[in-house]
């Protein structure tokens, strides 16, 4: 198992995230070693939900977007689920989020509806990346390259579908931290 104890992975989400988008890449970051911080646009629990359907498990987050500072972070995870990437595209912060970390060529990982803020951030063009098919239109719109696979890698960038694709999505992630890592001054 990968060694991730000197990780830090920033997860941002609002009410309305697909539980198993957050639940089990977080789990599987943590099993790694890493420390997983949740932002959320307030400090107070926030609703996840089963395929938009149904009320899930909450998460409580552990600062807000605008106490982020993204150079505290080696990757961000953006989970789904169809009204969270929708309401945190509207907080200019949360966007801002997403712009420094593609900026600092930082890991960036979205899965589901998740890459909607990728596209808000204008981060995509020319870049290769999935989503789940309701939004594809979106990101081409954008000018990413929109593929249906179960995980796109392209540099920093990691996309993957929907839930299905979660164990293919987490092992990507953990990839590129030990990447990332790796190639750091000790």
């Amino acid at each position: 198992m990968a060694d991730l104890s000197q990780a830090r992975v920033l997860m941002l989400a609002a009410d309305g995230f697909e539980t198993v988008e957050l639940f089990e890449p977080r789990k599987a970051l943590e099993a790694a070693g890493a420390k997983v911080s949740l932002a959320s646009l307030k400090r107070d629990p926030i609703q996840g939900m089963e395929q938009d359907l149904n009320k899930a498990e909450t998460a409580t987050p552990d600062l807000t977007v605008d106490e982020v500072d993204t150079d505290d972070y080696d990757a961000l995870v953006l989970p789904g689920g169809t009204c969270n990437p929708d309401k945190l595209r509207l907080n200019e912060r949360a966007v801002e989020i997403v712009t420094e970390f593609m900026e600092d060529d930082k890991i960036v990982a979205a899965i589901c509806h998740g890459p909607w803020l990728l596209a808000e951030a204008d981060v995509v063009d020319g870049r290769r990346l999935t989503s789940f098919p309701s939004i594809r239109t979106d990101l081409e719109n954008a000018g990413a390259d929109v593929v249906d696979e179960e995980v796109v890698v392209d540099g920093n960038l990691i996309t993957s579908r929907k839930p299905d694709d979660i164990p293919a999505f987490n092992q990507a992630i953990i990839d590129a931290l030990v990447e990332e890592l790796a190639d750091e001054p000790a």
